[in-house]
């Protein structure tokens, strides 16, 4: 007799993509020795933290014994540190954001699931383009939402704006984009965005709430070649956008994120309230007080976008001598080519018989493709090189 929900037995039952082949990596580590396995499964970034990280960390180590120092603090977050962090979101959107307008979180998913805690209703549908990162169903089927997803436009990747509105029905509650996207590394241009608000508002004539524009941004600093990410809440004024520090500081662990909120949304005050409570009462009370402090001292700090850029170069290199069809990324640090051969659980396999590992397309709902991350050494890419040319080749014989 099972002791679990219908629901997680049979989530657990298909697994994350992305989990089973980083543990089935750490297998084939033990066997072949770590650095004749060349992982490209998970988007964990390797870079260290920028050296202000560890100097805040020495600080805090001064500061343990005063009353309070790691205490409760309001539930949206130290006061300062809002404040601060406001300046920061005004400079990378290009609108004024005030304190009130942002509520710290633990990291994104938190900041995420927080969100549709204060705004889903049972049934209500959240729409994002196809492929997307696998935990949003989980996110949005956690408060009694359902996941609904619309193709993109191929072989670009971009935003199907037709596909998105015609998607959208008297159910939907929020529409979610990730720009630059995981796994594809798009960014959709601002014209394309546009076009989405231009819909969206028109379908809000109609309604009596209106559509919520959820933008999840943790790569927004990591943008190759002169791109720009453009601001949503510049676009649409029902933009809601989420981050984190994990990428951009390497700080992955620790857990620290945010929720903004464009400030010239109506009726943003009840929003922030209902988002503040529904992240006490979800558990996560509050953003880690540690994590605070590093934010704080590192804002305006990032780790150096131009070691990405150089693997982004070594990776396409790999991939165009082994014969590979994909779009170059514009932002963030995946790879999503086409699956030789189509079938992308076949093709994944036989990466992995040359100790080369990826994750399927079907795991980010689009079958035919493979994700690779390269927040790994360049020198993993380069000794990839030949795994990766043979099992093209082998795929190319079946």
């Amino acid at each position: 007799m099972s002791m679990l929900s219908a629901e997680i037995s049979e989530a657990l039952s298909k697994g994350s993509w992305i989990r089973r082949i980083f543990e089935q990596g750490a297998e084939m580590k033990k066997l072949h020795g770590a650095d004749r396995v060349y992982d490209f499964s998970l988007g964990n970034p390797d870079l260290p933290p920028p050296p202000v990280v560890g100097e805040c960390l020495a600080d805090l180590a001064t500061r343990a014994s005063e009353p309070f120092a790691f205490g409760y603090m309001p539930n949206a977050g130290y006061p300062h540190v809002r404040e601060a962090l406001a300046v920061q979101v005004s400079v990378e959107q290009g609108v004024k954001f005030e304190a009130s307008d942002l509520l710290l979180t633990c990291g994104a998913a938190g900041g995420i699931n927080a969100f549709f805690r204060a705004v889903l209703e049972p049934g209500d549908e959240v729409l994002c383009p196809r492929p997307y990162f696998v935990e949003y169903g989980f996110y949005v089927g956690n408060h009694g939402g359902r996941l609904v997803t619309a193709p993109v436009s191929l072989p670009s990747f971009d935003l199907d704006v037709s596909a998105m509105l015609g998607a959208i029905t008297d159910k939907t509650r929020v529409v979610m984009i990730n720009s630059p996207n995981n796994p594809t590394g798009v960014i959709y241009s601002e014209e394309i965005l546009r076009e989405l608000a231009r819909g969206l508002k028109a379908l809000n004539a109609k309604r009596v709430k209106p559509i919520l524009l959820l933008s999840d941004e943790p790569y927004r600093f990591l943008a190759y070649d002169g791109a720009e990410v453009p601001s949503l809440p510049k676009i649409y004024p029902y933009t809601v956008v989420v981050s984190s520090f994990s990428k951009n500081l390497s700080l992955a662990g620790e857990r620290i994120g945010y929720v903004a909120l464009a400030p010239d949304m109506p009726g943003k005050d009840e929003l922030m309230n209902g988002i503040v409570f529904a992240n006490r009462i979800l558990g996560y009370v509050n953003a880690p007080a540690i994590g605070q402090a590093i934010l704080l001292k590192s804002l305006g700090s990032q780790v150096d976008v131009g070691i990405y850029d150089e693997r982004r170069a070594a990776m396409a290199k790999v991939l165009d001598a082994a014969g590979y069809e994909y779009v170059m990324p514009a932002g963030a640090f995946y790879f999503f080519p086409k699956a030789p051969g189509g079938d992308d659980i076949a093709f994944v396999t036989k990466l992995c018989e040359q100790r080369v590992l990826a994750v399927p397309g079907t795991g980010f709902g689009m079958p035919g493709y493979f994700r690779l991350t390269f927040c790994v050494d360049k020198t993993v890419i380069e000794n990839a090189a030949e795994g990766f040319a043979r099992a093209n080749i082998g795929m190319e014989k079946e």
